[in-house]
């Protein structure tokens, strides 16, 4: 008997890890649906006051060995990276809210912010500007911000190239705003991506990492931010506008044994 408990308890596991990986999992091929589809005339998510799904909203989980913890609540949020879509392989199935996903309605799947949330999406690259409703889980591949569903990345005009640079804006369905006017306005021009290798408060480590990968042939920008009332010292290369090289450059980082790694937007 115990022996089957055991098993049962592993198979529960596997299924809830399965249901929570969403739109996430890496080893799963996606596409675009056979027809093309005029986005023009699906409407924006609407802002609706509603209550926290039953599912998907656990305060701590994990999926492919990263541990994430859910925000707990979405006031203030705003945040600018990558995003991308999923389409048909997951058209249909359930998501980590326990609805359907349908790549043809305005949702989209993030890793922290609390489920359902609407939030402004705006493409940085084109000034394109959608509003979501987030209801799942993902995207889990590294260095992505937000997985849209097919029909918002068309609106946003990323479907071709499968990826953009966007921010992310919570809305308050309760506040005055009105979520047809875009939370930020968009620099002209593309905006510039790099790798950050690490924020250190002690300088002289800044340095040494610099240094290292000074040696290996690269030009790393070492520059200062404020984080409360520390001065951090960041480590980065670029910048980059193309989203393919800067993954290319995460990888690579990796084989030379850098583990801390990731793109951010500037």
């Amino acid at each position: 008997m115990l022996s089957l408990q055991l098993r049962a308890t592993a198979l529960g596991a596997l299924i809830i890890a399965l249901f929570v990986a969403g739109c996430g999992g890496v080893a799963v091929r996606d596409s675009a649906p056979s027809q093309s589809i005029d986005a023009s005339d699906i409407g924006d998510a609407v802002p609706r006051a509603e209550p926290p799904s039953r599912y998907g909203n656990g305060p701590v989980y994990s999926v492919n060995g990263s541990t994430y913890r859910v925000l707990p609540n979405s006031s203030g949020y705003r945040e600018r990276g990558i995003a991308s879509w999923y389409g048909t392989k997951f058209h249909g199935k359930r998501t980590s809210s326990g609805e359907t996903y349908d790549m043809y309605a305005m949702t989209a799947a993030h890793k922290t912010l609390p489920l359902p949330t609407f939030a402004r999406v705006t493409n940085l690259q084109n000034g394109r500007s959608v509003v979501v409703r987030i209801n799942d889980r993902g995207p889990f591949h590294e260095n992505r911000l937000i997985d849209l569903s097919y029909a918002a990345a068309i609106k946003l005009g990323i479907n071709g190239a499968g990826t953009g640079v966007v921010e992310i804006a919570a809305i308050d369905p309760g506040a005055n705003t009105s979520p047809s006017t875009p939370t930020t306005e968009v620099a002209s021009g593309s905006p510039n991506l790099y790798v950050q290798l690490g924020a250190f408060a002690d300088a002289n480590n800044a340095e040494r990492m610099a240094t290292q990968l000074k040696s290996l042939g690269y030009a790393p920008r070492v520059s200062q931010t404020r984080q409360g009332s520390t001065t951090l010292h960041r480590v980065r290369l670029g910048p980059m506008r193309d989203v393919g090289a800067a993954d290319e450059l995460v990888q690579r980082l990796f084989r030379l044994g850098f583990s801390q790694r990731h793109i951010v937007v500037d």
